[in-house]
């Protein structure tokens, strides 16, 4: 009743007032644009039904005709820019903004993300089209989680390993999505996710429980990036994650959701559970016995708004109110903070009133964002070996070769959690750009992780006399009536809909179903395997029995193998719906394996002397839960870290030739790259670079961008260096823990040399002695102007136990040739704030610590200076 009386009393003595402002607002208070978000809810909520109010805390939440409230998807992506969408400007992937250290660039890219979502969103809105899931105004990002283990396959989501660098670059993303902080209206609501201590398996996330993560892990090392967007950055919206966290799952875990993130941290917005979280209470983790009382538990613990794929249980909430788990007053607390959510984006006003409606789709992919696009991914190029200086190439010095699987593939280069660009420069086109198309000879080489090659039977497949399949397609999912049309497919295909395109003319973008059907005869007794790739429906059948059958939300290749007999025949179907909003995508072929033989591809580069080999991993190996597996990986993850082998050993083929080996190592992970310092003369990181990726890599190679990206996660030498992957204690992970790295975190190579001289701490400033300036002389001692950046580390002298330094300042500085900066870096107090096994909570302590400061968190990189914290 607390709400209520407040509430009361505060229209008693100032609502006649507002109301006076709007004819239209004399009756319904909440349509008062002049009155506060929660104001506005206050009101809003005392006219809905307990029905209306549980539909509002869906991620879908659906329209209220009768008060003119429009339909609300709460679920869209903008990972590195708009996701799921066509036509966006793609950046780079999470982990490679992260490498560029500038939190700066991370907030106008983020700034140009929230504009073109923006402008797609009201531009779908006035051509008649509702909002729908991933194309709305509240997203689901930044992913704040600790990369604290390289096998986890969404790794590539955050922002490194380091609570420091992830807090600094998270609340750039949140300040450009949600606009400036004195705005009338949010231009976005961003989230937090996933709260908390997530970082992998994918394969267990379901189950998962937590139950050994250690105090100062937790407050070290898992919560400070959710501590800081809470607190520097007010974040709309935390997600809370799949896993139990101490016998509680995260969804409904009071002590995260009430006692830490409200009571603790002063949190006043929403959370939203991750998809499918809430129902894992009764399905997966076995804490609630059905929906009913599952979604009394989420909404008790904290959980607002329930995300799923599909059965909501928050849609029983009536009945668990009917039942007494849960009482209506209760329900009413995350409908005030839903719909102020909701009046602070201008979602119930007239978009003459709201500045961010009126961007125009001029913005979408313009000239500005696509030059952000290649500024980022030139900043995470990351340079790891460069042997002899064979780095930079010359451009007079004749033809090269681009080989591997990664040199000409454009959607690895968007990570995953992306959109579709308008344009993409693969690394095989940036380089082209250089040299000319001439000059440049080019081969795949291998697959990424398959030792052997496909040799297609496609062709040899017949259906109505002709070679190839019969495609017949229909504006519904079921395969029912009329077909929209029947045509004729002859070679392998590899069908999209991105960028609105039809599977075939007449067919629609969604809500659409195929069948591909041929008779393919034997040619011999043998093996053959069936290459396929969906987002959608998609089954297999061979002579009318399922040889494949699943639903992604992401294209997968599968490789299925099957036997077959010389002259006989086998009837190939293949069934395919799309489904839910994501783009329908399909691919196939079929045909016979055989090994590599490395012999041809040498003879193809004979007087070649230069190749460039574009190898690593991608998204259809490495990502979020993912049903196909690999030798080393599964689920999405990794089981080791090493490069696969099928790479590995055209590497060695390579460098036996005689050549002069430049990898360029396309991964959102890190990798055990110890054969390749031996097999390659430079190593690039270059991660998932966006639409300009190609470029920004060519740039690199020839000189005309100097590198200046660090790592932001260690480069283990092996995979026997890491713990169990299930094991959250931090005890020998990261660099924070270990330093035997084959790489280490904040290392990075450039083309010019600097000296980094003595630093000058400086007196404790501050009315409470509560900021110590640093002064450090950097100097670019090369030929050719760079960019170096500076690290600052901390460690507590009396703290045994605790890591061994912690990032706690950074700053690039760039540099003309032969010219020195006097840099100066701010220490607060709270960069000296460690957790404290005595007091049990964070603090900065008084007493001695030790700065090391340098260009990589490497003990031969750093220098050190010992402070006193003064009381």
């Amino acid at each position: 009743m607390k709400i209520y009386t407040l509430v009361r009393k505060f229209y008693s003595c100032t609502g006649l007032l507002l109301l006076t402002l709007t004819g239209a607002a004399q009756q319904q208070p909440w349509k008062n644009p002049a009155l506060t978000p929660q104001q506005r809810a206050a009101d809003l909520v005392t006219r809905l039904t307990l029905e209306e109010k549980a539909n509002l805390m869906m991620d879908e939440s659906k329209p209220i005709p009768r008060l003119g409230i429009k339909r609300f998807s709460w679920w869209s992506e903008a990972l590195h820019g708009l996701a799921n969408n066509d036509s966006v400007t793609v950046f780079p992937e999470p982990v490679g903004m992260a490498a560029s250290f500038d939190d700066s660039l991370v907030y106008h890219i983020f700034d140009a993300a929230s504009d073109e979502t923006r402008a797609k969103y009201h531009h779908a809105l006035r051509n008649g089209k509702q909002s729908k899931r991933f194309l709305g105004l509240s997203v689901w990002t930044p992913n704040v989680n600790i990369f604290r283990d390289p096998r986890w396959g969404r790794g590539q989501e955050t922002y490194g390993e380091d609570p420091y660098l992830t807090s600094r670059m998270g609340v750039a993303v949140v300040k450009g999505l949600q606009g400036p902080a004195d705005a009338k209206y949010r231009k976005l609501l961003a989230c937090a996710k996933h709260y908390a201590v997530h970082s992998g398996p994918e394969w267990s996330r379901h189950e998962l429980n937590l139950n050994k993560v250690t105090p100062r892990d937790l407050w070290d090392t898992y919560l400070p990036a959710f501590r800081s967007l809470v607190q520097d950055a007010e974040v709309r919206e935390v997600m809370c994650a799949y896993q139990r966290l101490d016998d509680e799952p995260c969804c409904g875990n009071s002590r995260l959701l009430q006692t830490i993130l409200r009571e603790k941290w002063g949190f006043q917005y929403l959370v939203v559970s991750d998809c499918g979280a809430v129902t894992d209470f009764y399905t997966s983790h076995k804490v609630s016995s059905d929906a009913v009382h599952a979604a009394a538990k989420g909404a008790l613990a904290g959980t607002d708004v329930e995300c799923v794929w599909e059965g909501y249980a928050y849609q029983q909430i009536p009945d668990a109110v009917a039942k007494g788990l849960i009482n209506e007053q209760e329900v009413d607390k995350h409908l005030l903070r839903i719909l102020a959510a909701r009046f602070e984006l201008g979602d119930m006003d007239d978009d003459a009133l709201v500045p961010w409606a009126n961007i125009s789709m001029n913005v979408v992919n313009n000239a500005a964002h696509r030059q952000l696009a290649l500024e980022m991914a030139q900043k995470s190029m990351t340079l790891l070996q460069n042997k002899q200086q064979v780095l930079p190439l010359a451009k007079n010095s004749g033809r090269i070769a681009v080989v591997g699987p990664n040199a000409d593939n454009a959607p690895m280069l968007w990570g995953n959690y992306n959109g579709t660009p308008v344009r993409t420069i693969t690394i095989l086109q940036g380089l082209q750009s250089k040299l000319g198309k001439d000059n440049v000879v080019y081969d795949k080489a291998c697959d990424l992780v398959e030792n052997k090659v496909t040799q297609s039977y496609f062709t040899q497949a017949m259906a109505d006399g002709k070679s190839g399949f019969k495609a017949t397609y229909w504006n519904n999912r079921e395969r029912k009536d009329d077909p929209a049309i029947t045509q004729q497919i002859a070679n392998p295909f590899k069908l999209t809909t991105a960028g609105q395109h039809e599977f075939a003319s007449g067919v629609h973008l969604e809500a659409f179903s195929a069948r591909y059907e041929a008779v393919f005869t034997a040619p011999r007794t043998e093996e053959i395997v069936f290459k396929c790739g969906a987002t959608g429906y998609f089954e297999l059948l061979v002579n009318g029995k399922s040889a494949a059958r699943y639903n992604n939300w992401r294209t997968l290749p599968s490789r299925i193998p099957y036997q077959v007999e010389k002259g006989k025949q086998y009837n190939i179907e293949i069934r395919y719906a799309q489904l839910n909003n994501w783009q329908a995508n399909l691919e196939f072929d079929f045909g016979k394996e055989v090994d590599i033989d490395y012999s041809v591809l040498i003879s193809k580069l004979k007087g070649i002397n230069t190749v460039v080999f574009a190898g690593g991993l991608s998204t259809l190996l490495e990502g979020e839960e993912m049903p196909v597996s690999y030798p080393g990986f599964k689920g999405g993850d990794r089981t080791d870290i090493e490069l696969p082998l099928v790479q590995r050993n055209c590497l060695k083929a390579l460098k036996a030739a005689g050549k002069t080996v430049i990898f360029v190592n396309c991964s959102g992970s890190a990798m055990a790259l110890v054969p390749e310092t031996t097999s390659c003369d430079a190593i690039l990181q270059a991660w998932y670079g966006g639409e300009s990726g190609g470029q920004a890599v060519a740039d690199v190679l020839f000189g005309d961008y100097n590198p200046s990206g660090k790592l932001p996660v260690t480069f283990y030498k092996s995979i026997s260096q890491l713990p169990d992957f299930e094991d959250y204690t931090m005890k020998g992970r990261t660099y924070r823990f270990m330093n035997d790295a084959l790489f280490p975190f904040g290392y990075g190579l450039s083309y010019t040399r600097f000296t980094i001289g003595k630093a000058d701490a400086g007196k404790w400033t501050g009315l409470q002695q509560d900021s110590l300036i640093l002064t450090i002389p950097v100097t670019n001692t090369g030929k050719r102007s760079g960019t170096e950046v500076l690290q600052v580390y901390v460690r507590k002298v009396a703290d045994t136990t605790g890591p061994i330094k912690t990032l706690r300042s950074f700053q690039r500085v760039t540099l003309p040739a032969g010219s020195t900066s006097q840099v100066k870096m701010a220490l607060p107090r709270s960069a000296f704030a460690f957790y404290d096994n005595n007091q049990q909570e964070v603090s900065a302590a008084p007493g001695e610590y030790e700065l090391w400061y340098g260009n990589s968190s490497a003990e031969k990189d750093l220098q050190l200076l010992k402070v006193f914290l003064p009381q």
